[in-house]
């Protein structure tokens, strides 16, 4: 059992001036203002924010600046931005921008050392991988980029493994075949790294209903992530850390 809290953050998916859902990274729909949004899940409790430019990718660099400097101002959570993160200078201009962590996962996968380079320059605890993961097989996920469309062939677990070695100091493991769905988070994938590796892991991908949250602490997340079902109200913050305290864990009321 964690003897430390267990994180709930909201998830921010953001596609130009606004926050978007889709189901398994497609089909994207607008649901809110990043600022507006900011706001509601620090004043419900959320323990940190999550913004990923899910966009990025497509025109190589991370378009959140502003909006990060904006949400800085006057909410005082961690927050963790990723999308387009590609050198260590793209890290500094989001750390400057109000950004506690920032989130990689193309730029890791086509050349690790960055990882190591990241964790040096501005500490591990800055420096989140972010893995997007996909089935392949019973026990088998294949890490994706580019917001689930691209395959890398790289194995997921033994992504996360060298990840930790390589200095990240946390993981985001989102599952692209439960994300979006309300169906649940993927318990098999979050088994197997959370279980092996010596860093957080924060779940996402597929929250519906309180009880997902509590199997994934179970099989060892340190955090969960969630976006629809708190964008549309389907289930709050304060519930979830109900939920999460009444199966055991430790929460920041």
């Amino acid at each position: 059992m964690n003897t430390h809290n267990t994180r709930v953050i909201a998830r921010l998916d953001i596609k130009g001036p606004n926050v978007v859902k889709g189901i398994h990274l497609e089909g994207l729909r607008i649901v809110g203002n990043p600022g507006a949004l900011a706001r509601k899940y620090y004043e419900a409790g959320a323990d940190e924010l999550l913004y990923m430019d899910i966009v990025a990718s497509l025109y190589g660099r991370n378009n959140l600046t502003h909006i990060i400097e904006e949400t800085a101002k006057d909410i005082f959570i961690p927050l963790t931005v990723g999308g387009g993160v590609r050198k260590l200078e793209d890290i500094v201009t989001l750390l400057r921008a109000g950004a506690d962590k920032v989130a990689i996962n193309t730029a890791a996968i086509k050349r690790p050392e960055l990882l190591k380079e990241a964790s040096r320059a501005f500490g591990s605890q800055c420096i989140v991988l972010s893995i997007e993961a996909k089935r392949q097989a019973p026990g088998k996920w294949e890490a994706y980029t580019d917001n689930g469309r691209e395959r890398t062939g790289v194995d997921a677990v033994q992504w996360a493994l060298r990840a930790a070695e390589l200095g990240a100091g946390e993981i985001l493991l989102t599952s692209i075949d439960q994300e979006g769905t309300q169906n649940g988070f993927d318990t098999d994938l979050v088994s197997k790294i959370a279980r092996k590796v010596p860093i957080p892991v924060i779940v996402g991908g597929g929250a519906g209903k309180l009880e997902d949250f509590s199997a994934v602490v179970a099989e060892g997340a340190d955090a969960v992530s969630a976006a629809y079902v708190f964008h549309r109200d389907v289930l709050s913050i304060k519930a979830v850390k109900g939920a999460l305290a009444e199966g055991g864990a430790m929460v920041r009321a």
